[in-house]
């Protein structure tokens, strides 16, 4: 094989040379070897072409190596600076005009690299799960709120999974035939319950990654959780409302027709509507109740409260209730300020929880009332203020444990309405000790009881000789 023969370094400046004087040279030197020139003349002149050509061709040479040096860093992306000779104006003129369009291209890719910078964070900043998906259906990008959805350590299998959902799927099939945006409504079971609602949109032109789809999803979980709460919330309370009142209407008929001449059949009957609307008005103030303090959820409360104070009133208040089922109630008070509060909000949750351990207790059981003070952290909660009620009765399965705070939400129906419940109690509870900034906790299994905690912010009272001692291990009997 022959290998080329290298190029010396000054060959393009002879033929540039020559190129520039080869014509004249050859000219005189033909003028003076015919006789029509002096020598001495002819030879001068040739001296003067050669002279002259050997320059232009250096000036030439010169100036394409530095148009050409400035092209090559126009490409990379630098600006070009005009020629530094000035003997060509033409090769001026090119380098300008090779500088003004190297600015020009360099304020575009500065302006498309801006925007790209802003789409890219606009993208990144969207509340909405978002990923864009090459030919094949891989994913090639997703934004924050995606990478949060899909988890950051299992976004890729948890990705597949999501898009392997035989609706989404579907979705991104018909989007790539019909080259149409499409939608597709899924519900994810694992890790939790989501209800999506998929946005599937065809991209074209594909973007410069590739991407030919863009998925967008929006998370309904919450905002249909709500509605089917309202829904049963609706439900509930016509249900609720219904019992009694048809009660009280068919009971009112009857006095009126059959029982009209029954002195003791009318008594009887006049009992029970009585208690039926005793009911319903229970129901109706607790609804207003719950109203009210869903209201003023988001505002702090602005007093303090003497948590032990207020439990030792709602005890001696409880005494009634213990005697219709023979219970006892242990007391164990410690001087305590919750702070901020409201003092009949949380008189109203020691009066629902310890009716609530009543109702639910054993006939001649034992409810535990306490009040500590958690000066450092335990069991998971901050230093604050602790109340604690138990009761011996049946229990709960753990699987009922997260509604419990469900308006009439209850374990057993039949036996809350006979114990007179509204099944709005629990919920009460929970909104009171949200608006100050609390934690409800349950902790129950079947046959082990139920203990009710409820931490809130707060701090030991201080004691004096005339501020009435703490209850310590005590019992009131009904």
């Amino acid at each position: 094989m022959r290998l080329p023969w290298p190029r010396p370094p000054w060959a393009p400046f002879l033929r540039a040379s020559l190129l520039i004087g080869g014509v004249p040279s050859l000219a005189l030197l033909l003028l003076m070897l015919l006789g029509y020139a002096d020598p001495g003349p002819a030879a001068l002149a040739l001296l003067l072409v050669v002279t002259a050509s050997t320059t232009l061709a250096r000036i030439w040479l010169g100036t394409l190596a530095q148009l050409a040096a400035d092209l090559r860093h126009a490409a990379e992306g630098a600006v070009p600076s005009l020629p530094r000779v000035p003997l060509l104006p033409s090769a001026a003129l090119v380098a300008e005009a090779a500088a003004r369009l190297a600015r020009s291209l360099a304020e575009r890719e500065a302006l498309v690299e801006r925007l790209r910078r802003a789409d890219s964070a606009i993208v990144e900043a969207l509340p909405d799960p978002l990923l864009v998906l090459g030919a094949d259906r891989s994913p090639l990008r997703a934004n924050a709120a995606a990478r949060r959805f899909f988890g950051e350590a299992g976004d890729a299998a948890d990705t597949a999974a999501f898009l392997r959902h035989p609706g989404i799927a579907g979705a991104v099939d018909r989007a790539l035939a019909e080259r149409a945006p499409q939608t597709a409504e899924a519900v994810l079971p694992v890790p939790v319950a989501r209800d999506l609602s998929t946005h599937v949109i065809p991209l074209d032109p594909p973007l410069a990654d590739g991407g030919r789809l863009l998925i967008v999803l929006a998370d309904r979980t919450q905002a249909r959780a709500a509605e089917r709460m309202r829904a049963d919330f609706v439900a509930n309370a016509s249900h609720e409302l219904r019992t009694p009142l048809s009660s009280i209407i068919g009971f009112v008929e009857t006095l009126r027709g059959p029982a009209a001449g029954d002195p003791e059949a009318g008594a009887r009957f006049l009992g029970i509507i009585a208690e039926q609307a005793e009911r319903m008005r229970r129901l109706i103030e607790d609804l207003l109740g719950l109203s009210r303090i869903e209201m003023t959820e988001h505002q702090a409360p602005g007093g303090e409260a003497r948590l032990d104070e207020l439990a030792r009133a709602e005890a001696a208040a409880m005494a009634p209730i213990l005697a219709t089922r023979n219970a006892s109630l242990a007391l164990d008070l410690s001087p305590a300020i919750v702070t901020p509060a409201d003092p009949g909000q949380l008189a109203q949750v020691l009066r629902n929880l310890l009716e609530n351990a009543v109702r639910h207790g054993r006939e001649r059981g034992q409810i535990g009332l306490s009040v500590a003070v958690l000066a450092a952290p335990r069991d998971g909660l901050a230093p604050g203020v602790l109340l604690r009620v138990t009761d011996d009765g049946p229990g709960i399965a753990r699987e009922h444990i997260p509604r419990l705070t469900e308006r009439f939400y209850r374990v057993d129906a039949g036996r809350s309405r006979a114990a007179g419940g509204t099944g709005l109690g629990l919920a009460i509870v929970k909104h009171i000790v949200s608006h100050h900034r609390g934690q409800l906790l349950i902790d129950s299994a079947p046959g082990e009881g139920t203990t009710f905690r409820v931490w809130l912010p707060g701090h030991a009272a201080s004691s004096s000789p005339a501020a009435q001692p703490a209850v310590g291990p005590a019992t009131l009997s009904g």
